[in-house]
């Protein structure tokens, strides 16, 4: 900023910090005598002079701090964590590779477990999603011991405890011959998840029971169904209803084929949606 001192002997200010043509471009209305209007002029453009001069300067701050806040680029927070998560995207690949492992194993209960614990052993998560593909898998290719094999080994992990699970395993032993196995599994689930056992698990239950004859099993497992209110399909009421007649209970038979067999049903034919009357052997 500059500096100026009034000089009674000249009647005007000397300045210190200006050149020659700001001096006079900014004070030249100081030179003239002070005396009525002149004095208030000089006061007020001397006032301007100054006030404009430090506006400039601090303009100029002020723009160069914006540019430097601009020239700034913010970095987004960042998230460091121990351990990364597994991308799921190879899951498939994996899942065959685990297909073919199983595949080249002997069936003992230990070279089974053994492989499929240094399977996991490097994982940081479990992968389960590659684990139900394979079970999948499995399942298509119909390898049921291969199947309970690795459901079991999911479920001592802790791992893969769905319906979805349950539904293939109770399929892998109805295919394996393993009925004894099924009702120990199916009583677990009935005691643990009484409330959301769906249609699908009752009516593959049922369908196991009536493979192997046991025409009382099946009439047990209904009866559960109908305390929890879950009511069969057309195919589990055909195999109540029939084991009903094996076991001599003709009234039950034909009031269960009232009560979930309409009388009429629709089919296709001719590519037309069409209601015919049901024939079921079950009415012989």
């Amino acid at each position: 900023m500059a500096l100026c001192n009034f000089n009674p002997t000249l009647g005007g200010f000397t300045f210190q910090g200006l050149s020659k043509p700001q001096e006079f471009g900014c004070f030249s209305l100081l030179e003239f005598p002070s005396c009525g209007s002149y004095s208030k002029l000089k006061t007020k453009r001397f006032g301007f002079c100054i006030r404009s001069k430090f506006s400039e300067k601090q303009a100029g701050k002020l723009d160069v701090a914006t540019v430097n806040s601009n020239e700034i680029k913010k970095v987004g927070k960042k998230e460091h964590h121990l351990w990364k998560k597994n991308d799921s995207a190879g899951s498939g690949q994996k899942a065959l590779n685990l297909v073919r492992m199983l595949s080249g194993l002997p069936n003992e209960k230990e070279a089974v477990y053994g492989a499929l614990n240094k399977w996991v052993a490097w994982e940081v998560e479990f992968p389960i999603i590659a684990a139900a593909k394979a079970l999948q898998i499995l399942r298509k290719r119909s390898q049921w011991h291969r199947v309970i094999q690795l459901a079991k080994w999911m479920l001592s992990k802790g791992q893969g405890a769905t319906m979805g699970t349950y539904d293939t395993l109770l399929l892998a032993f109805d295919m394996d011959q393993r009925a004894d196995e099924a009702e120990s599994l199916w009583n677990m689930i009935l005691h643990t998840h009484t409330r959301s056992i769906p249609r699908r698990l009752f009516a593959r239950m049922i369908a196991l029971y009536a493979h192997y004859d046991l025409h009382d099993k099946v009439i047990e497992v209904f009866a559960d169904m109908e305390e929890l209110k879950v009511r069969p399909d057309e195919d589990t009421a055909r195999r109540v209803a029939r084991a009903f007649r094996e076991l001599g209970q003709e009234e039950n038979r034909k009031l269960i084929l009232r009560r979930y067999l309409s009388e009429f049903k629709y089919i296709y034919f001719n590519g037309e949606r069409v209601r015919v009357k049901r024939y079921s052997s079950e009415d012989r």
